[in-house]
């Protein structure tokens, strides 16, 4: 696809929205601010705050959002909703230039993805890949995240001076991890960093076309890469995860198969998922409790409540900050009127902060007793399949960093990834101070 092509689809995607998104944060608008306005993206709980004085659900220009926990809740779970998919809801002028710009390419919002498609497929789809990714097999590797953090660890001994501890450790566990699951070989596994540090901003709406265009970058790469990935896996499959599915889908009955791309649109989504999430888990986590090193103390005093810290950690900074999903029929929630085809925007971010639900809402608990009521993993029928791996992967990964680096301290300036749907560090630079050795 030529140049022109390219800013076609900009313009339709993302260049309208991101003009209209400037207009609307000078006019206040709630939409436009939390696209476009610096001020929210550096302080998401201050809005949310704002906005939840307005009430339950919240009306902008285009858009309904909601702060509410269990509104959220409600929209997550209930048959009346459907996600959406990157363009849906466009004029039929610009839905035309869509289709007609499309680029072929696989991506996390766009069908097959499991993220945008909804029952009959999306049974389909989940019931094949749950019959793989089971929780013992999920359980079954948290001694492989133990084992990757304690040989990440020691490589860090040697490390004098300020570290980036995103690049060398929040990064490096869970692309390891997960590259295991799908038999992704050492060699690739920098590769795959590179691809998703460049394909992070898809989810977002109103990109600006450098970022419109690093995105495509990432896609580009990331699909000629899986696509030869899944050619391997089929020649000489392992004991991986990914070559398990591959095999459970062609001995399939006919109905229940996946196809090439709904296999390939899988194995990306999980690959990217239970990358892109982690890392930010793992960011917040550790500048979280570096901020707080009371926190720490009561960890080291009592370590049987590190389930219940990466629980706090994923609802104050939560990894995924936002979804929505369209009204498929005019329905009333929380005393408003939905009409069908409309937009409901929802902030997990807000809804874990939600004072009817958290009581003292913006303070760390390590001994709340809901925390993991908090919607960081969606809810109904999206939940996130990955959770019980991500969850393992917080707890063993914070825990075994701190046990090793009981001095660890902020150093220099950290920097918030360009994104909004996806929030966590791009970089932060730490002093680990002197290792003790790993624990048994």
């Amino acid at each position: 696809m030529g140049k022109f092509q390219h800013r076609l689809r900009w313009f339709v995607l993302h260049g309208i929205v991101r003009g209209l998104s400037t207009v609307g944060v000078r006019r206040g608008d709630p939409q436009a601010r939390l696209m476009a306005d610096p001020a929210v993206r550096a302080d998401p709980a201050a809005f949310a705050d704002e906005m939840r004085q307005r009430g339950p659900i919240v009306r902008s220009s285009r858009a309904l959002m909601t702060f509410d926990h269990a509104v959220a809740n409600e929209v997550l779970r209930s048959d009346d909703f459907h996600v959406m998919s990157l363009g849906a809801g466009l004029p039929p002028l610009l839905q035309r230039i869509n289709e007609k710009t499309h680029t072929g390419l696989l991506h996390p919002i766009e069908p097959p993805s499991l993220l945008s498609i909804e029952p009959p497929e999306h049974t389909r789809c989940r019931k094949m890949v749950s019959s793989v990714f089971t929780t013992r097999a999920v359980a079954a590797l948290r001694d492989r995240v133990q084992g990757t953090a304690d040989a990440l660890l020691d490589r860090l001994e040697d490390r004098t001076g300020v570290v980036d501890v995103v690049d060398a450790y929040c990064a490096q566990l869970p692309v390891a991890v997960i590259s295991d699951i799908l038999g992704v070989p050492e060699a690739d596994r920098q590769q795959i960093l590179q691809f998703g540090e460049l394909a992070a901003p898809s989810l977002d709406i109103g990109l600006s076309w450098q970022q419109y265009m690093r995105v495509h970058e990432g896609l580009v790469g990331f699909n000629v890469w899986l696509t030869r990935h899944l050619e391997e896996l089929r020649r000489n499959p392992g004991d991986d995860l990914m070559s398990q599915l591959i095999q459970a889908s062609e001995q399939a009955e006919e109905g229940a198969k996946l196809t090439q791309r709904e296999l390939l649109a899988t194995a990306g989504l999980v690959l990217a998922a239970g990358f892109e999430t982690t890392v930010n888990l793992l960011g917040n986590g550790i500048r979280m409790l570096l901020q707080n090193p009371e926190h720490l103390e009561a960890l080291a005093a009592r370590p049987e409540l590190w389930p219940t810290a990466v629980e706090e950690i994923l609802r104050l900074d939560s990894p995924v900050q936002m979804s929505a999903r369209f009204a498929r029929k005019d329905v009333d929630i929380a005393g408003t009127r939905i009409a069908r085809g409309e937009l409901v925007i929802l902030h997990l971010a807000g809804a874990n902060r939600d004072p009817k639900v958290f009581p003292d809402p913006h303070r760390m608990d390590l001994e709340r007793d809901n925390a993991g009521k908090h919607l960081s993993f969606s809810g109904g029928r999206h939940f996130c399949l990955g959770a019980a791996l991500a969850r393992a992967e917080g707890e063993v990964g914070l825990r075994t960093f701190f046990e090793r680096y009981p001095g660890a301290r902020l150093a220099g300036e950290a920097h918030r990834r360009d994104t909004r749907v996806l929030r966590g560090w791009s970089t932060l630079p730490i002093t680990l101070g002197t290792a003790r050795a790993a624990l048994a």
